[in-house]
């Protein structure tokens, strides 16, 4: 679809940008003739084989196509995976961006860091309705692991369109701020054109516990510690630190906050009157040494075992102010994303060897979802009654059970759609279902690059992890044809030289026999002359070793 491409006369297009047959960089685009409405922007965080990635963003090529029919961005919580590429796309786009206060108070502490300080953030409340060129959408409070979430009833010239952001239905939440049930139903009884529904949790049956009852566990645990506990979480998960502050006060304990993130929320939160701090419950990193070890408390980073967290340094005894010691109980109040359970055991392992004792399993209580499990993804479709379906953040299996659910429910699966990123899906009163496809690749930010590490480089960057690199040098008299220094060979994580000495030799030997048979036949071209070298090096490694490493022949010119 190119940037003329209009929808069919009277259609709503729903195209997802991200968060479909994956779990992260949640974006959705809304577009009615020539407006064009964003819901979150959220990043996903590279997986195993993106050696190098900082982070994935959604592909905003269709847009920047259309880049004067988008109106403005409206964000349904405050997590990474919804927020965490705004400072790409406002980098383009300066149209207003609308969230709760909490939300937009952490992405403007994004926008400080990239230098957007001027861009126009709108906050709003639970049950405000603004409008954006043909569309009004009203937020609706939600509850989740993050607080201020809020789901999006999206209303157009053809019907309304309810996006439940992520959400979960806690009967008693921490901040005392329940669902808004009441105005969900009211959207139902009025009708719903489509609703597009959280799909994380599709595959677990029954209801997902209230966040209370981690408070509960943790109150357990510091009661019976005899020594310095450590709680290592989501920094995001606002309603977990208040109940760790909580309790610390009660067992008259301080608390000292670890790790840039953590810090950062916990300033946000406090700021904006989210979460309440007793005066001198706080206390600096630096002071912790004179508070005696039955009186202290640390909160960190580090629950999902990224390898730079204060909690993973502090589990390999490198972290600059804080070591384990034995006695210390740690708390891991996080479930591993899916991908880092590997980190989250080596820092688990780690911990337990520095003395530690570690509560960390699944079944002790320390953490609840803040995803709707299938009773509560059932309720919702209830609530809403709406006409058609389509399952969102999630994988695809994932997805597909969520449709199921809903066709357990009288849905029809004619008016189901699941659909991939890119996806241009068409709907009116009549009828839905997927008219096109826009360009939605894999953009890694790499540094200061934005998607200019692709395939190949990625490809070269597995090559070089697994079987190192080889470089030969060589210096040629191209008049002549004669070589006047090398070949010299370098390895670098392939084989250590010192201790290879006579495999160096042959690939020099190599290297040189090959050049010789080329310039014997007067081949200066320095193409057809790497070609050889390569091929040369790359026949005698792989009979002598069985490897592939990379192959980089230089040939400099003498006249």
């Amino acid at each position: 679809m190119n940037r003329q491409s209009r929808p069919a006369s009277g259609k709503l297009q729903v195209i997802p940008l991200g968060g479909l047959t994956e779990i992260g960089k949640n974006m959705t685009v809304f577009r009615w003739q020539d407006d064009i409405i964003v819901a979150d922007c959220g990043l996903k965080f590279p997986d195993d084989e993106m050696l190098g990635i900082d982070m994935v963003i959604p592909d905003m090529t269709y847009l920047q196509e259309n880049a004067d029919r988008v109106r403005a961005v409206m964000l349904t919580h405050g997590h990474e995976d919804h927020i965490g590429a705004l400072p790409y796309f406002l980098r383009q786009f300066n149209v207003p961006v609308y969230g709760s206060r909490l939300t937009l108070g952490l992405v403007a502490s994004k926008l400080r860091e990239h230098n957007l300080t001027d861009r126009t953030l709108i906050p709003i409340a639970s049950g405000q309705t603004v409008a954006a060129g043909a569309f009004s959408v009203q937020f609706i409070r939600v509850t989740h692991s993050i607080a201020d979430a809020m789901c999006l009833a999206i209303t157009s010239p053809v019907g309304t369109v309810v996006h439940t952001g992520d959400f979960k239905f806690d009967q008693s939440p921490v901040d005392g701020n329940p669902t808004d049930y009441q105005r969900l139903a009211e959207l139902g009884a009025r009708g719903v054109l489509a609703l597009l529904s959280d799909s994380t949790n599709a595959e677990r049956p029954g209801y997902t516990m209230g966040e209370r009852s981690v408070g509960e566990t943790l109150d357990e645990a510091l009661r019976n510690a005899r020594g310095r506990v450590l709680v290592a979480t989501f920094s995001s998960n606002i309603h977990r630190v208040q109940q760790v502050l909580d309790v610390a006060w009660k067992y008259g304990r301080r608390v000292a906050v670890i790790g840039r993130s953590m810090e950062n929320v916990v300033k946000i939160a406090a700021e904006l009157g989210y979460i309440n701090i007793p005066d001198r419950l706080l206390v600096s990193i630096d002071d912790i040494d004179g508070i005696p070890p039955e009186q202290m408390i640390i909160m960190t980073t580090g629950s999902q075992g990224e390898p730079m967290s204060a909690l993973s340094r502090m589990a390999s005894n490198e972290h600059r102010k804080v070591s384990i010691t034995p006695g210390d109980t740690v708390v891991i109040s996080a479930q591993p994303i899916p991908g880092n359970e590997k980190m989250v055991a080596r820092t688990v392992d780690n911990l337990f060897r520095q003395g530690a004792d570690v509560i960390y399993q699944k079944t002790s209580g320390m953490h609840v979802s803040g995803h709707a499990s299938q009773e509560e993804l059932k309720l919702m479709i209830n609530l809403v009654r709406p006409r058609y379906f389509i399952p969102v953040h999630g994988e695809y299996r994932m997805l597909m059970n969520h449709a199921k659910l809903a066709i357990e429910l009288g849905i029809d699966g004619r008016d189901i759609v699941i659909a991939d990123n890119g996806s241009v899906i068409e709907m009116d009163s009549e009828s839905v279902g997927i008219a096109g496809k826009v360009a939605a690749e894999t953009i890694m930010v790499d540094g200061l690059g934005i998607g200019d590490v692709g395939n190949i480089v990625m490809r070269d960057r597995r090559q070089l992890s697994q079987d190192g690199i080889i470089i030969v040098v060589s210096t040629v008299h191209r008049p002549s044809g004669m070589v006047v220094a090398g070949p010299e060979v370098v390895s670098r994580g392939f084989v250590y030289m010192k201790e290879a000495e006579d495999l160096m030799a042959e690939l020099r030997e190599a290297a040189g026999q090959a050049m010789g048979r080329c310039l014997d036949h007067q081949q200066t071209d320095w193409t057809s002359l790497k070609t050889a070298i390569r091929d040369a090096i790359g026949r005698v490694v792989y009979a002598k070793t069985h490897r592939r490493p990379m192959v980089i022949p230089i040939i400099m010119d003498v006249e």
